[in-house]
This record gives C-alpha cells, structure tokens and sequence, in this order.
C-alpha cells in the first residue's frame, strides 16, 4: 500500500532577535494541537552548522563567518530534507542548536516532527529575506563592516548565500509573517534581555553566553539584513504585525489585495 502523503502547510514567521518569534511560535503551536492539528516548529536557528564547521568556513571564506547569524551560516540543506520528509509522509527529525555551547545539540535531544504533521512553523530572524541589489552592498553599514570586512568579500558572500538555496526554503513557506520592530535600535535592548535569559538557564560556565558588551558586537552581524528585511518585506508579507518597544502590537496590516 502506498504511504498516504500530503504536504504540511509552511507558516513563516520573521521577526528580529528578542521580537517574541518563539513565543509566538510555540503559543501558536499549542493552541493548533489543542485543535486537533498536528503541528510543529522548526527555528531557522536550528539549522546553524555546527561550531567545526562555521570555523572551517572561517579559515576558508572570510573570519567573521565563525560567528553564527548571517546567511551562509545554516545548513540550508538539512531544513530542505526535513520538508521534503515531511511531504513524503514520514516523520522527521528536528535538529537543536544549543546556543550556550553555540554548538548543534546531541541528536539524542532533537525533537521530531511526526509523520501527520499538518502545520510546520518556521521562524527566524531571516526568515522569507530576499537578497539585496549588488550596489547596496558597496557601503558598510556599521564598524564592523568598516572595520572587518572592507572590501565587502564577507558581505557580498552572505548575500550570494542568500539568494541561493535559503531562496528554496524561503519558496515552499505558504504564509508569511513579519513581526516589525519599531527600528533595529530597539533590537539591542531585546538581545541583552534574551541573552540575560539564556545565562540564567545555561550550565555554569557555559561557553555560547554572551555579556552585554559582547552582543553589542554580536547583533552587528545581523544589523544590515535586519534593516534591509524591515525596509522591503513589509510590502509583500501576508501579515505585518508592528511592534512598540515594550513588544505589543501597535497595529496589525494584512496583505493588501493585489500584492
């Protein structure tokens, strides 16, 4: 007998670092199960590579790519199998991404998403991104571009990465979500109130924790895309929640007819 086989609806939800993404995700997650949806989440932030091999794209490609964020630094390949298991009607298996250790978790704590999945929800702070054009990439956008990646070798890699196969992944999403931060200014304070979270869960000692200080440098890798992500994807998301600071919704746009 063949394996009855239909393909779960992709919800995208994109948000910057700290906008409520997960939060979202899961409380949306549970209410669908509730309702007797079969449904699972899948973070882009679990498809990192794993430290080794970030560090090898590091020794190879450019320094700043040992740092996990931008495009270029998942395993595209790895979210691409899980839909396509999915679709053929088998359960799949979901990877972890331990961020205290920054390092994939064991596949012993993986999740998995079960054969009848009806709903998959994939969110991340990229997700549904599209490229930019060639010539806004000429100028850096903060020091550590100016400073780091001058010639823009890092830069124009991430982008090229992006319009490659995130662009697969990005199609088979079949609703997207955009939760809009009210400036990427706002992005900082909600990564050091995420980070302080983290190191309150994390192991003693763990090495992934960043301090303040730290992820002021850290969300620097992921300021050109987010701008450019609340610049452009506000005009064909299929929702636009726009966020206050404190992270309440200040108004939510659907679609307009015709996009």
């Amino acid at each position: 007998m063949e394996r009855a086989s239909v393909r779960p609806f992709v919800l995208g939800i994109c948000g910057a670092q700290g906008s409520g993404k997960s939060t979202l995700s899961d409380a949306l997650a549970g209410h669908m199960r509730a309702a007797g949806v079969p449904t699972s989440v899948l973070s882009i932030d679990d498809l990192y590579r794993t430290h080794a091999e970030r560090a090898a794209l590091a020794r190879d490609v450019h320094p700043l790519f040992a740092v996990r964020g931008v495009p270029g630094t998942h395993d595209v390949g790895l979210g691409l199998d899980i839909l396509d298991t999915l679709a053929s009607g088998l359960p799949a298996r979901l990877p972890r991404f331990d961020k205290a250790q920054d390092d994939r978790a064991p596949e012993a704590d993986w999740d998995e998403a079960p054969a009848d999945t009806r709903l998959l929800i994939l969110e991340g702070w990229c997700v549904g991104a599209r490229p930019q054009a060639d010539d806004a990439l000429a100028e850096p956008v903060n020091d550590l571009e100016r400073l780091e990646d001058g010639a823009g070798r890092w830069r124009r890699t991430v982008n090229r990465a992006l319009a490659g196969d995130y662009q697969a992944l990005f199609g088979r999403i079949d609703m997207l979500v955009l939760l809009a931060a009210p400036g990427f200014e706002a992005v900082r304070d909600w990564r050091i109130e995420q980070e302080h979270g983290l190191a309150r869960g994390a192991a003693p000692g763990a090495s992934g924790v960043m301090s303040d200080a730290e992820v002021e440098r850290f969300i620097r890798f992921y300021e050109r895309l987010t701008r450019h992500i609340l610049d452009e994807m506000p005009g064909r998301a299929n929702l636009v929640i726009r966020l206050r600071k404190d992270r309440t919704p200040c108004s939510i746009v659907p679609a307009r007819r015709g996009r």
